[in-house]
């Protein structure tokens, strides 16, 4: 005899009722005419497990056989589950294609089916389930999902094998720590074994100090707390766990024996998740326990997140810093004979999309070339540094470094925007001759250079042509200036005068022209210029890149 059921032909009795009314139902349908032919395979799968039901049902209940042996409540509970949960399975899936297809009238006998079931499978709990103990699961029966539509079957929303007690969605559970603090051993006894009943993991402690001890020293998803316990009471100990910033974050489910409102509010208002009262009802017991564990394991899974987002944060800041450390060594070193040069450069971001050089290309000719990528960012910086390059290493072929409009012609043929993700640049390029006094220059879309012989106003050096990348047949040209010895160079990215200001404009070349001519002459570098551009729109940061080339000719 199976422990516990003292009766087996009035547990049979009960047990066969059920499945009579699913068979009937099905036998009702196969009959119907409106019944779409391709509901017929599902309904025999029905019909086939609710006649498994009854073989399982005469084996475990008709005498033949119980009492042979030790009973294995865990497989004879896997044995008569199975086909219950394939025909739940079956007539959901049936439920939901009926009310898709607006069939009205087989909605309700479909539904009284996947009633019956339950109404079986509770039953059968009621029969088996407060005998079981906690142990090992059997292993599931091979088989697919209803939508394979192959009759052994794990269904959807219904119990696994694996978790006989568990709704869908709740496989998590089983990875749970719950620690249960109550004096009661009944109490406790009855808390721990539901719990267990739903594959969670529960240890249990009945003094507060030693559940604050436990919880600093284990990691635990829930805590079950009593609040009359002895010594030191659970709302003491629900407000030392609220008030740690280590142990804070736990999810506390308040248990007592009074349901008096002002003790619920008190110990919510102290910072407990939920309140539960003596005698536990089941249902309300599992849901307010998968609700605190649920809400834990998204803080958890958020922390976890957010810890991976602060590290990848860390990781691209350090890889981005590392990359304009990079983009910085690019740049020319100060030079002081025969031609003094020196510069600032500030990115907007850390990496930016301004790039430049000077260079001896022989004895007689020195080059400046100033470029300024739309946007900001690693993209810019890629292409920046790229363009870069191709002029330093005079990488342009058949192009003669000497002629600035040819150098740009080349640059504009070699990075087209439709290869660079839409991406083009402004630039300056010039080119001193040395012996002949004369400075050759020419420009895309940039804004002029500035020559400041040593009185007068500045020349405004600027070729009128688009951008680099822009038009593939746009046509530089050359312009060029006497530059006698001693005059100085600037060439600058628009950063260094469109500041946003604190008056709501935004400043002028007109009215850097006016503050480059009246400090110039004194100890001026362009530093300085960089503190000025800070000064004037009264913050740190800057909305553009910030780049200020300083060439004094020999």
């Amino acid at each position: 005899m199976i422990a516990g059921i003292t009766d087996l032909a009035r547990a049979r009795h009960d047990l066969r009722d059920p499945v009579n009314h699913i068979l009937g139902y099905v036998e009702i349908l196969l009959e119907e005419d409106q019944i779409p032919a391709s509901f017929h395979p599902d309904l025999e799968r029905i019909r086939l497990g609710g006649r498994r039901m009854l073989e399982q049902i005469q084996h475990y209940f008709g005498g033949t056989g119980a009492g042979s042996g030790p009973v294995d409540l865990r497989q004879i509970q896997h044995d008569l589950r199975t086909p219950v949960n394939q025909i739940r399975g079956y007539s959901e899936i049936l439920v939901e294609e009926a009310e898709r297809l607006e069939l009205a009238s087989v909605i309700p006998d479909l539904r009284r089916i996947h009633e019956a079931a339950q109404s079986w499978l509770q039953q059968m709990e009621h029969l088996l389930l407060p005998e079981s103990t906690p142990g090992p699961d059997p292993k599931p029966d091979p088989g697919t999902s209803p939508t394979g539509r192959e009759p052994s079957i794990t269904p959807l929303a219904v119990a696994s094998p694996a978790h006989p007690t568990m709704a869908p969605g709740e496989a998590w559970l089983n990875q749970a720590r719950v620690l249960v603090v109550d004096d009661d051993p009944t109490n406790h006894d009855i808390l721990d074994r539901r719990l267990r009943r739903h594959r969670l993991n529960t240890t249990g402690c009945g003094d507060g100090r030693e559940a604050l001890e436990r919880l600093r020293r284990e990691l635990f998803d829930l805590v079950l707390l009593s609040v009359g316990l002895p010594g030191m009471n659970g709302f003491e100990v629900l407000t030392t766990i609220k008030s740690d910033p280590e142990l804070r974050h736990i999810p506390v489910l308040m248990v007592s024996g009074f349901d008096g409102d002002d003790r619920i509010a008190r110990c919510i208002e102290a910072g407990a998740d939920d309140y539960l009262t003596k005698p536990f009802n089941p249902i309300l017991l599992r849901a307010r326990v998968g609700s605190c564990i649920e809400r834990k394991r998204r803080r958890d899974q958020e922390q976890a997140t957010y810890q991976a987002l602060v590290a990848s944060q860390q990781r691209l800041a350090a890889e981005l810093a590392e990359a304009g450390a990079y983009v910085q060594s690019l740049l020319p070193a100060p030079l002081s004979e025969p031609i003094f040069a020196d510069w600032t450069f500030q990115p907007s971001a850390q990496l930016g999309g301004d790039a430049f050089d000077y260079q001896h290309l022989d004895d007689d000719h020195f080059a400046v070339c100033l470029l300024d990528v739309c946007g900001h960012g690693v993209g810019a910086a890629l292409l920046g540094v790229s363009a870069l390059n191709v002029v330093r290493s005079q990488a342009l072929p058949g192009t003669d470094f000497r002629d600035p409009a040819a150098v740009l012609t080349g640059l504009n043929r070699a990075f087209p925007m439709e290869r660079q993700n839409q991406q083009y640049f402004t630039a300056w390029y010039g080119v001193y001759n040395r012996s002949r006094r004369e400075l050759r220059y020419a420009s895309g879309g940039h804004p002029p250079a500035l020559l400041f012989a040593e009185t007068g106003a500045p020349l405004s050096l600027r070729t009128p042509a688009p951008p680099i990348g822009c038009f593939p047949d746009t046509v530089y040209v050359n312009r060029q200036v006497t530059a006698e010895s001693g005059c100085e160079l600037f060439v600058l990215s628009d950063g260094v005068y469109e500041l946003p200001l604190p008056e709501g404009r935004c400043g002028t070349l007109a009215e850097f022209i006016a503050w480059l001519s009246t400090v110039r002459m004194g100890r001026f570098s362009p530093q300085d210029a960089l503190v000025h551009a800070r000064d004037r729109q009264g913050r740190i940061e800057l909305d553009d890149d910030y780049s200020l080339i300083r060439v004094r000719l020999g």
